[in-house]
């Protein structure tokens, strides 16, 4: 394995403790100021460099406490992919789900990250969202 790929890892470690920690405001340290979400953290998260930023906290802030435990980590060139389980409860406003319902729930994701320079550039990230609304309560959203 090469040190850059080493450095990758501990790069997405960081910042996977950062969250799970609450520690947003160290963000900075671990993503790239015009970092791309692909796939949008938080419904509504606007669709344009950096947004994920306030995707994160929205998350944190309805989530709460939200962790997401690494339970794989795998990194080739400037991609680092982690497969990781997101527990948390649904303890504030949401934009899904405005009222709080104070359920808990444990879902599993797999986030691709692109690094470039040492931080972060793009997120793309598949997670069990049926599986977060069931055990939320909240009503699937619909096909339209």
């Amino acid at each position: 394995m090469s040190g850059a790929v080493d450095d990758n890892k501990k790069v997405i470690q960081g910042f996977l403790e950062a969250v799970s920690e609450n520690r947003l405001e160290d963000l900075p340290r671990f993503m790239a100021a015009d970092v791309v979400d692909h796939n949008k953290i938080i419904h509504g998260e606007a669709d344009e460099p950096g947004a994920a930023f306030d995707g994160l906290r929205q998350q944190a802030e309805a989530l709460a406490p939200l962790t997401v435990q690494v339970d794989e980590l795998i990194g080739e060139g400037d991609r680092v992919v982690a497969r990781v389980t997101q527990r948390g409860v649904h303890s504030g406003a949401h934009p899904r789900m405005p009222e709080p319902t104070g359920r808990s729930f444990a879902v599993e994701a797999i986030w691709i990250f692109t690094l470039v320079e040492g931080k972060i550039a793009e997120i793309r990230a598949v997670s069990d969202r049926l599986g977060l609304f069931v055990q939320l309560g909240w009503p699937l959203p619909r096909a339209d």
